[in-house]
This record gives C-alpha cells, sequence and structure tokens, in this order.
C-alpha cells in the first residue's frame, strides 16, 4: 500500500488507513484526515522537507514522517 509522503504534486487519492500512534491519529483526525476522504498535493518542499496537502477545501502543511503514516488507495 503505498502512502501520502509518495505522492507526486498534482495526484489526488483517497485515505486507506491511518497508521499512527494515539496522539498522532487524534490529531489528524482533528485536522479532517478520515478513512475514505479525497486529497491531493499542492506542493512538496525541498530536502525531504514537509507536503503540503489540500483535503477539499483545507490547506494542510504535513511534515513527511507524519504523511508517511496516511495510507492511500
Amino acid at each position: 500500500m503505498h502512502t501520502l509522503s509518495n505522492l507526486e504534486v498534482g495526484q489526488q487519492a483517497v485515505i486507506a488507513a491511518i497508521e499512527a500512534e494515539e496522539s498522532l491519529f487524534h490529531r489528524l483526525a482533528a485536522l479532517g484526515f478520515r478513512v475514505g476522504k479525497p486529497l491531493s498535493v499542492m506542493r512538496r518542499a525541498i530536502f525531504n522537507g514537509p507536503i503540503h496537502v489540500r483535503l477539499g477545501t483545507t490547506d494542510i502543511i504535513l511534515r513527511r514522517i507524519d504523511a508517511e503514516r496516511i495510507k492511500i488507495g
């Protein structure tokens, strides 16, 4: 299964699972990350920096290590 950190700029996907410890899981859920929600990658910072993600009309910047916990389908 692919992760959000593998998506290229402009690609869209649907969240299949969130495999994170409880505190990160709740933080991501509060930001709108839920199984079945579509998202797209808007920008990627250089040198393994953060990823700019759009969930509906909300833009979120995620650390790459957190994006690796979000499985996409």
